[in-house]
């Protein structure tokens, strides 16, 4: 195979033996003469391959019996204003930490329906770092509490969770999610686009506290009532079938590799390969983002001009390492290194900013 190195940020690479299992099955579904994403969502066999899923991911996670596991359309794109929609009306206000891009969208929205109090804003540091944990406290009052795990842009990555007391705590987790372990019990609701570390872009893991549901009001359409999609089991509508399917096919790999347990060891063996590189390169690569708050998911770096960066990102290409170039609105260089991703991918990069750093320093 020709495959390449694909550090994109998504969507982005997929293990090998569930793309290889998704063309071995993709035509004839395990003998029964259709695809899956051809067969009734109502019917035994899709209905079967469903229930696997959500229960492979509550097994992973850990999800406790007071949470239930959905999968929704519409990405994490659509959650920003769904969780609003479910728990900020009526005059309420929600705390909000303004960490990054996906931050700022998810609070733009919320804006759109109730009262937004930002608790903790990266502005002045351009996004590029995190507040302590322990500092932070929730308003009394809030009706959530929520935040980004993971800015994919700007690669910072919490690494420690706020104490928030009674207030109900939300997170996005799209760029970070089954990438390690996480105390789902201190979350009343968390949500993650599929498309980084769980299978394709399609679909939305969205694991919500069953208490949140009295908090819905009455008078939201269907669609958008988290009462409906935890009633129906996440097939009120036709589902994204054939994301689902890969979600699947993604959890059982992971659960063969070891779980979050061994995901977690390779996520910090990846991501220290990198930094490691751009620390012994003293000063032709920087990191921007402080040791104690870098993602161990997207790895920013810039060179000393965009000239050289445009010149090392070509030779990356040249070397089948592709993905590479930083998010348009902050430019430089980021490698992201999702769960799929092979360590000998993070050791193919490495090498690459040796050599170019000794030949072009």
């Amino acid at each position: 195979m020709g495959r390449i190195f694909n550090f994109s940020a998504g969507p982005s690479i997929l293990p090998v033996p569930v793309l290889e299992k998704i063309r071995d099955e993709i035509v004839d579904f395990q003998g029964k003469g259709m695809s899956l994403i051809e067969m009734s969502h109502r019917g035994k066999v899709v209905d079967e391959m469903h229930n696997q899923c959500l229960a492979l991911i509550k097994e992973l996670l850990g999800v406790p019996d007071t949470h239930k596991v959905l999968i929704l359309g519409g990405g994490a794109t659509l959650q920003f204003g769904m969780i609003p929609m479910n728990f900020l009306w009526g005059g309420k206000t929600a705390d909000y930490t303004n960490t990054g891009a996906w931050a700022k969208k998810a609070i733009e929205d919320a804006k759109k329906i109730g009262k937004v109090n930002i608790v903790w804003d990266g502005k002045d540091a351009n996004y590029l770092t995190l507040p302590n944990p322990t500092r932070l406290k929730a308003s009394p009052d809030a009706a959530y509490f929520h935040m980004t795990s993971n800015e994919t842009i700007g690669g910072v990555q919490w690494q420690d969770w706020p104490e928030v007391g009674d207030v109900p705590l939300i997170c996005d987790m799209s760029s970070d999610f089954m990438s390690r372990r996480v105390p789902v019990e201190k979350f009343a609701l968390i949500y993650a686009g599929a498309q980084k570390n769980a299978g394709p872009a399609g679909a939305c893991i969205v694991i919500l506290r069953e208490d949140l549901l009295k908090k819905c009001p009455e008078s939201i359409i269907n669609y958008l009532d988290y009462r409906l999609h935890v009633k129906e089991n996440s097939m009120y509508n036709t589902p994204p079938v054939f994301a689902v399917w890969a979600i699947k096919l993604t959890m059982e790999w992971l659960k063969g590799i070891g779980g979050l347990p061994a995901a977690e060891k390779l996520a910090a063996e990846r991501s220290s390969i990198i930094y490691e590189a751009i620390a012994r390169s003293q000063g032709f690569y920087t990191c921007p983002v402080p040791q104690d708050c870098r993602s161990k998911m997207n790895v920013v770096f810039r060179l000393k001009t965009e000239e050289l960066e445009a010149k090392f990102l070509e030779e990356a290409k040249k070397r089948k390492l592709d993905g590479l170039k930083g998010h348009r609105s902050v430019g430089g260089c980021r490698a992201s290194i999702y769960n799929a991703m092979p360590v000998d991918g993070a050791r193919a990069l490495a090498q690459l900013m040796d050599e170019f750093a000794k030949t072009n320093g």
